[in-house]
């Protein structure tokens, strides 16, 4: 799976005369949204002394939306989704192809301190840990 459009934000603290990493999070979006739509999100709303203090790298889910978008109007095409689920919650989709699409983003943008998720991106993010035995 090719990896879809990436965003990044990224500033270095300055120490003294010597340049600091700033801990790097990937920043998993909400379903049927984007990395873009997180990026301006969090960038709105969280003050700039959090935000430059972080490397933050978004990134788009590898499916694209399969229904209507709750954001629509709001924000703009395209949306995203991380995989599917039917009605009940029971029977997802391409949810092991959305973890190998995860692991090539943190292959190729990493390493990652840690995970940033919104809701769908949330449930993966928190689920990951758990899935890291396997």
């Amino acid at each position: 799976m090719n990896i879809h459009q990436q965003t990044s934000h990224v500033t270095m603290a300055s120490e003294g005369t010597s340049q600091k990493k700033l801990p790097r999070f990937l920043c998993l979006h909400g379903f049927r949204t984007s990395g873009a739509i997180l990026k301006k999100q969090i960038f709105d709303n969280w003050p700039a002394r959090v935000v430059d203090k972080l490397d933050l790298v978004f990134v788009d889910a590898p499916f694209p939306c399969q229904g209507k978008s709750e954001v629509e109007g709001m924000f703009d095409p395209p949306y995203f989704e991380w995989y599917q689920f039917n009605k009940d919650l029971k029977v997802y989709e391409n949810f092991d192809k959305c973890l190998e699409y995860i692991k090539e983003c943190m292959i190729k943008r990493g390493p990652f301190y840690g995970l940033l998720g919104f809701s769908q991106g949330a449930v993966i993010s928190g689920g990951l840990r758990g899935l890291q035995d396997k």
